[in-house]
């Protein structure tokens, strides 16, 4: 709709609901945009959603535009500093749908979750492998997470106590390359899903200390 944004003479007037040469209303629209991005909604199901809850009717290009507004805040989490000493960092990974190459694939998001020596639980990164485009699916492999164990030391991380990971073959040479000195132990979850409890269970405050 056509606004008529009132002026002074000395131009100090900011209009706060649609600020000048704004094309749409900011604020709880991108919001609302975004956290659904966040949710795992595509471009498209977006526009549906708001267009059939709200009544508000956007273009796939305003949408990209408002998602885009995050990805420097991504790539600057993604690329954080790390503490040098973890106490316990858990790795595993879990299937996702993720858009690649234009094809909506099912891909394992590599995840490292650490604890600090203060006992505060920080997620320290979540890593997607490219494919091929005529790959269908993809597999976790003990190959990337060698390379998400090399992206840990380049930002910092010097050390790890215990590195809890499931039996993947080849999982614990990658975690003992970039970390020799980590004692590496299979999650209890896994040695459950095997039917099997383990005979010795490592205390991380005791191997702390």
């Amino acid at each position: 709709m056509p606004l008529r944004v009132p002026r002074d003479r000395a131009g100090t007037f900011e209009p706060v609901l649609v600020p000048k040469r704004s094309g749409r209303v900011a604020g709880g629209l991108d919001d609302m945009v975004i956290s659904l991005y966040a949710h795992g909604m595509s471009v498209r199901d977006i526009i549906h959603h708001l267009e059939q809850v709200y009544g508000t009717q956007l273009s796939a290009e305003t949408v990209s535009r408002i998602t885009d507004q995050v990805l420097e805040e991504v790539r600057a989490w993604q690329s954080r500093p790390l503490d040098p000493v973890y106490a316990v960092v858990f790795l595993d990974a879990i299937m996702v749908k993720v858009r690649d190459n234009q094809v909506v694939q099912n891909k394992p998001a590599y995840l490292a979750v650490g604890i600090d020596g203060d006992g505060e639980k920080h997620v320290l990164g979540i890593w997607l492998a490219k494919t091929a485009p005529d790959t269908a699916t993809a597999a976790e492999g003990a190959r990337f997470w060698g390379s998400v164990m090399a992206d840990l030391r380049n930002r910092g991380v010097r050390d790890i106590l215990i590195a809890c990971c499931d039996g993947l073959a080849g999982f614990e040479d990658a975690i003992c390359s970039a970390f020799p000195a980590a004692v590496v132990q299979r999650c209890v979850v896994h040695y459950a899903d095997l039917g099997i409890m383990p005979t010795r269970v490592v205390k991380p405050l005791v191997a702390a200390a």
